[in-house]
């Protein structure tokens, strides 16, 4: 499965926490619930729990609330965005703010229903992940001195997201801005797009050039021999990657994990990352390493299909066969039948399949790629059958266009909406920062991008190993600090 566009998370420290006049606070892992609405449109359905994390270590009165949300994916592991180990903890030092982790519906424990069923997702949308976050804003009483009377209004309100959340950041704004003073959106995939073959660009233009290089050759040469060549020709592929599985194009796109490894690397990211040892075990030659053309397509074969075999299938399948591991064509697999809650997988599913789409596939024939082109949309759009059937009698594309004209998507223009991109980030191309869209920054809406991966900018040691981050991160404590001196109450 694709790896879905998540901030990366950050476990807080154990034990108390001190405030700044020398109170004892609750650890940052203490968990509270908040009682949310399970329909916006319809509130007799009653209510759900979310949990939330929360924290007024930097708070002094008259300070913004920081609300965060890390989207799609089990809040739990997140609560060191409450700490200045992050840009959400920067901003509340710097401004004497409170801090929140939000769970977003229909993640970890924060289930309207007891199981994600396509009858119960059906409340899963994401104007109902919108007005979570403003609901939550306007109604919550925070767990410390003064938290009933610190509402939107009588305290200034900021939000933060990356990736997905971060597109939800936008999407908010676009769709409900009186809410929220001041909002930052890191790596936001504001753009919803079916045919994402764009993920695989900005690693092709800077992973190391020899290891490219080969990349391309291999995949060329895989795709023309699964679409014209001989059954020996085939059955020697898959040998050599010691892969027996029964459709071809499952086999050529399970190596497209070799490339998703990418979406780890963080400026820090040293060459034991599994992204660099598999370019190290098709470019690295008896301790020699190739030039920028690479080994060629000989000696990449062989060296990728030995380095698959040997050791990463085992890695992402461990002891699991093929079919069971990476075949898609079987929809009696657990992973497309289980609907327990807690598995952000299916939870993700449903919001690609209906609206957001990013489906990563091979570039156009004018293209250079580095995956395979037998893999298309349809090759995802056929497994959401498979995932909620009850929704999907038959394959269709997710409604990216409904989605782009109700929030604006790239053309995103809106008040005091800080965006943080990376050049090497994955998810650039969904982005205000996508090549050739040429948005330009304002001091209403700034654009700042460094030389970084997916939601660098986030995490604070990352702006410590890179000047490019640090002055990302730089750029939005100013502007924060200069849009929360323009805010007033308008509520006692």
């Amino acid at each position: 499965m694709a790896p879905p566009p998540t901030a990366p998370s950050l476990v807080a420290p154990e034990g108390p926490v001190t405030s700044r006049n020398g109170t004892v606070l609750p650890p940052y892992d203490t968990t509270y619930y908040f009682n949310q609405l399970i329909d916006h449109n319809d509130p007799s359905l009653g209510t759900f729990v979310q949990r939330y994390w929360h924290t007024w270590e930097f708070y002094e009165s008259g300070g913004p609330i920081i609300l965060f949300t890390p989207g799609e994916i089990n809040a739990d592991g997140y609560q060191g965005y409450l700490t200045n180990g992050t840009i959400n903890g920067l901003i509340a030092q710097q401004q004497n703010g409170a801090t929140i982790v939000l769970e977003h519906r229909f993640y970890g424990y924060s289930n309207p229903y007891n199981n994600l069923s396509s009858t119960s997702l059906r409340v899963h949308t994401l104007p109902q992940a919108i007005d979570d976050l403003v609901y939550f804003a306007n109604n919550v009483d925070l767990p410390m001195p003064g938290g009933d009377a610190v509402k939107p209004g009588q305290a200034p309100w900021v939000l933060i997201g990356g990736s997905y959340s971060g597109a939800l950041t936008s999407f908010t704004v676009v769709n409900q801005p009186e809410t929220f003073w001041a909002t930052y959106a890191s790596s936001a995939v504001v753009e919803s797009i079916v045919d994402y073959w764009g993920y695989f660009e900005p690693i092709r233009q800077y992973m190391p050039q020899n290891c490219s290089a080969d990349v391309e050759a291999v995949i060329a040469y895989i795709d023309q021999t699964f679409t014209t060549g001989t059954a020996e020709e085939i059955n020697s592929i898959k040998t050599l990657f010691n892969m027996n599985l029964s459709h071809l194009d499952d086999f050529a796109g399970a190596l497209r994990n070799n490339l998703w490894d990418w979406q780890s690397l963080q400026p820090d990211s040293g060459p034991d990352q599994q992204f660099f040892q598999f370019c190290d075990a098709l470019e690295v030659k008896d301790g020699v390493s190739a030039g920028p053309e690479g080994w060629g397509l000989k000696y990449a074969l062989n060296a990728w299909g030995t380095y698959w075999a040997n050791t990463y299938y085992y890695l992402i399948c461990g002891d699991l066969d093929a079919e069971d591991c990476l075949g898609t064509y079987d929809p009696t697999q657990s992973y497309y039948t289980d609907i327990s809650i807690n598995n952000a997988g299916r939870s993700w599913e449903w919001i690609v399949c209906n609206y957001m789409g990013f489906l990563q596939d091979g570039a156009p024939l004018d293209y250079p790629t580095i995956v395979t082109r037998l893999v298309q949309p349809i090759y995802d759009e056929r497994q959401c059958t498979y995932y909620f059937p009850e929704a999907f009698p038959s394959p269709r594309a997710p409604e990216v266009d409904v989605i782009n004209a109700a929030y604006d998507g790239w053309f995103v223009n809106h008040n005091q909406l800080f965006f943080a991109n990376g050049q090497r980030d994955p998810w650039r191309e969904a982005t205000v920062s996508a090549d050739g869209l040429n948005r330009v920054s304002t001091p209403w809406q700034p654009i700042e991008e460094g030389n970084a991966f997916h939601t660098s900018d986030l995490l604070t040691e990352n702006g410590v190993v890179d000047a490019t981050v640090a002055a990302v991160q730089a750029k939005g404590l100013a502007y924060m600090k200069e849009w929360l001196a323009g805010w007033k109450p308008s509520a006692s």
